[in-house]
């Protein structure tokens, strides 16, 4: 999906699957953390549902419309993490491997050597 556009812009947007089969309209939109760019989509999908997260990145902005190239049943059936919350990094995880999109997990921090402790010549 374009990068250049505000995320703000898309709330209210419809969305459709990849058959062109309406899924609903978007509620919000998540920025990565690290990139500031629009990530997740959480498009609520009907009047007594919840919302579903989909990502933006295979997404195509099609006509006013957002159209996401995932079956409706698979995006109905993502993770309900709920919506107004920050997503972690193992959340966005599950939602990458639920819609098989390949993403590896950052790797772990390196360790560190902060000097040497109080009180001794040796270090950490």
């Amino acid at each position: 999906m374009r990068t250049d556009i505000d995320p703000r812009n898309l709330i209210g947007r419809k969305a459709f699957d990849r058959n062109g089969t309406r899924i609903g309209t978007i509620d919000e939109v998540y920025l990565d953390d690290a990139t500031g760019e629009p990530e997740w989509a959480a498009i609520r999908t009907g009047l007594f549902s919840r919302d579903a997260f989909v990502p933006l990145e295979p997404s195509e902005l099609i006509d006013g419309a957002l159209h996401v190239p995932f079956d409706r049943a698979l995006i109905k059936d993502a993770p309900d993490f709920g919506v107004g919350r920050h997503l972690s990094p193992e959340q966005e995880l599950q939602l990458y491997h639920h819609y098989g999109l390949d993403v590896t997990a950052p790797p772990p921090l390196a360790d560190r050597d902060f000097g040497k402790l109080a009180g001794t010549d040796e270090t950490a």
